[in-house]
């Protein structure tokens, strides 16, 4: 059987913030989730493909698990709550420096309803002293029991490649899902899009970024061989936008540089990105509006 090739999905799930989206990108070589400081970051279940000669890992980066506070936040947590159900193997990923909550309480206890294997993935290890990872281990390990407990940095790429291997061994033998130089699942006009909003977590103030949605409305190819991108980037406020489009309009440049460059780099070509800023109030407590931005609990 070790020589079946083995394919299965794979639940990254955590509190908000402890570092899901760049493991993920980490373990497929590419940015395909979103990465900033500021929690809550992933809103959508992003899959992203990781193909080997022996295996084909499907992980599936979901919103960090929190108490929601409008609409948005219940679907977040909804789609994070629902992948439990539909994977292969989960893994729940801890962030060594952080103490640990009443939030993986939460966590813990939405884990005991399912007979999936669980990993817990003591991620930031590099950052802590070997006692301190080695009690974090220990207080986790009473509270259940784990399939493995992998510490990792995903910054650094630490023990990333003793994860891979524990995970494909515990995956089924069963067919490669997606070709081989797949990535994501996601239309590139949703990862264009959640590259701008990464900008804008990157680089406005704290009562901008998560009232913030982004629609690629235009998607061109010009005779010049660029590639034209038009974007809307959606706030709640009227001051919001103002705070967003910046002093003489620099804010905003910035925000689409930084996001052609990315753009570039994963699409492979050259790209002129054009982007506004709208107002369309409130729109993370309204049903329409989400599924406007593509938050369907249909599609849960």
């Amino acid at each position: 059987m070790s020589g079946q090739f083995r394919s299965g999905f794979v639940c990254v799930l955590g509190r908000p913030n402890v570092g899901k989206s760049t493991l993920v990108n980490r373990l497929v070589g590419h940015k395909i989730a979103i990465m900033s400081d500021k929690p809550q970051t992933t809103r959508n279940k992003i899959k992203a493909v990781l193909t080997r000669e022996d295996a084909q890992v499907v992980f599936i980066d979901t919103p960090g698990v929190h108490k929601p506070r409008h609409r948005l936040g219940e679907y977040m947590v909804e789609a994070a709550v629902r992948t439990l159900k539909e994977v292969d193997l989960i893994l729940y990923i801890l962030d060594a420096g952080a103490e640990v909550a009443a939030g993986e309480e939460y966590i813990l206890a939405l884990l005991s309803e399912v007979q999936t294997p669980v990993f817990l993935v003591v991620n930031k290890a590099d950052l802590v002293k070997k006692d301190r990872l080695l009690a974090i281990i220990d207080d986790m390990s009473r509270r259940r029991h784990f399939a493995e407990v992998v510490p990792v940095s995903a910054i650094t790429g630490d023990n990333l490649d003793r994860l891979v291997s524990l995970v494909i061994g515990y995956l089924p033998p069963g067919p490669q899902y997606y070709p081989a130089d797949a990535l994501t699942d996601q239309p590139e006009r949703f990862v264009m899009a959640e590259l701008i909003r990464e900008k804008v977590l990157h680089l406005t103030r704290e009562e901008v970024p998560h009232g913030v949605a982004v629609e690629v409305a235009q998607v061109e190819e010009r005779s010049s061989g660029l590639l034209y991108v038009g974007a809307n980037i959606y706030v709640e406020r009227e001051s919001q936008k103002g705070i967003l489009i910046g002093k003489g309009g620099q804010l905003l440049k910035e925000i689409g540089q930084r996001a052609r460059v990315d753009m570039e780099h994963l699409l492979g070509s050259r790209i002129f990105l054009e982007l506004w800023v709208k107002v369309r109030k409130d729109w993370r407590q309204k049903e329409g509006d989400l599924r406007f931005f593509g938050y369907n609990r249909k599609d849960l």
